[in-house]
């Protein structure tokens, strides 16, 4: 089992770091091109904060564990939503701002809700390519009412002063193979400890997998709320959500080679997602903030959702066998 959790481990931090120098090279090659900070913001942070879980359930799809691809969106999205927000709420109050009640909360929440209808059965390609123009009509409504916003002060950050196109291109290019890499390995430790525990593909990735993946977001919203800059942490973890369910989404549709057969994940991991992003647009609806009690919440929901879709390996119709096998990715 420790070759297991060696691989995770290694994964999860080949994921962080490839991420983070993915989104700085991208953010930065792209002002060289005069890429207006709006569509920075909008789309390329965005795409960031979700390429770990774009990669993941991407090489579990194309290898054909389709349930774990599924569980890690579903897992990802309730934990930024528990876990994340939970304990962010937790340590400072996290305001909501305009945009984020009027615009990217609903958004995020429909985005969640056609996925989690089209994932009823099997994914096709057709309900890929429903989620991929879902995506590009989301985009451009959030690019739109950007325009309005300030330049978030994350780009600025991540812009920075000169920049030399070349470097930043190289760490574009970096950064983006070491998420594949590690990728590649989380999955390969994830399917391996599945069997190992005798677990199903979907359990493991909506929970060990999706917290691995989430850890970014955990420990960034964690710091901002310690320094008292917590302003972006909800806006960031919406626009997460919004990518998983819809570019993920569409991802494992288009890529995947296998069916959906973890029911309980499925059907009660759906229903979890939808009710606890429910639950928080009510919070921030109500008082446009997320206190401690809010986040305590949050944190009690996630726990509550592990007994619903907990499916040992014998109740998966599809075992994580044949696809740790496989040399392929």
């Amino acid at each position: 089992m420790l070759l297991e959790l060696v691989a995770v481990a290694a994964g999860v931090a080949a994921l962080w770091w490839g991420g983070d120098q993915f989104v700085i090279g991208a953010a930065r090659v792209a002002s060289v091109f005069r890429v207006s900070p709006v569509v920075v913001g909008a789309v390329l942070v965005g795409f960031g904060t979700s390429a770990p879980e774009l990669l993941v359930s991407g090489v579990a799809a194309a290898r054909g564990n389709m349930d774990l691809g599924v569980g890690n969106i579903i897992g990802s999205n309730l934990a930024n939503l528990t876990l994340v927000l939970g304990v962010a709420a937790i340590i400072a109050t996290i305001p909501a701002t305009r945009a984020s009640v009027r615009r990217e909360a609903p958004l995020s929440l429909g985005a969640m809700v056609l996925f989690a209808i089209l994932v009823q059965g099997d994914l096709t390609k057709v309900e890929g390519a429903i989620l991929a123009v879902a995506l590009v009509v989301s985009l451009g409504i959030i690019m739109s009412g950007a325009r309005d916003d300030r330049m978030p002060e994350e780009v600025g950050e991540l812009i920075g002063g000169e920049v030399r196109a070349s470097r930043e291109l190289m760490r574009t290019v970096v950064g983006l193979v070491v998420i594949v890499g590690g990728a590649w390995f989380l999955v390969w430790g994830a399917v391996l400890l599945a069997d190992r525990l005798g677990l199903s593909g979907g359990f493991v990735g909506f929970t060990l997998v999706a917290i691995g993946t989430s850890l970014p977001e955990l420990v960034t919203a964690g710091a901002a709320a310690r320094h008292g800059e917590s302003e972006l942490v909800l806006g960031n973890l919406l626009g997460s959500n919004l990518f998983n369910s819809l570019a993920v989404g569409a991802t494992i549709a288009l890529l995947g080679t296998g069916d959906v057969t973890d029911g309980k994940l499925v059907v009660f991991g759906s229903i979890a997602m939808v009710f606890v992003a429910a639950v928080m647009w009510v919070f921030i609806i109500t008082d446009r903030k997320l206190k401690e009690i809010e986040g305590i919440v949050l944190l009690l929901l996630w726990v509550g959702t592990l007994p619903f879709v907990y499916s040992p390996a014998d109740e998966d119709a599809s075992p994580a066998e044949p696809v740790s096998q496989s040399s392929t990715v």
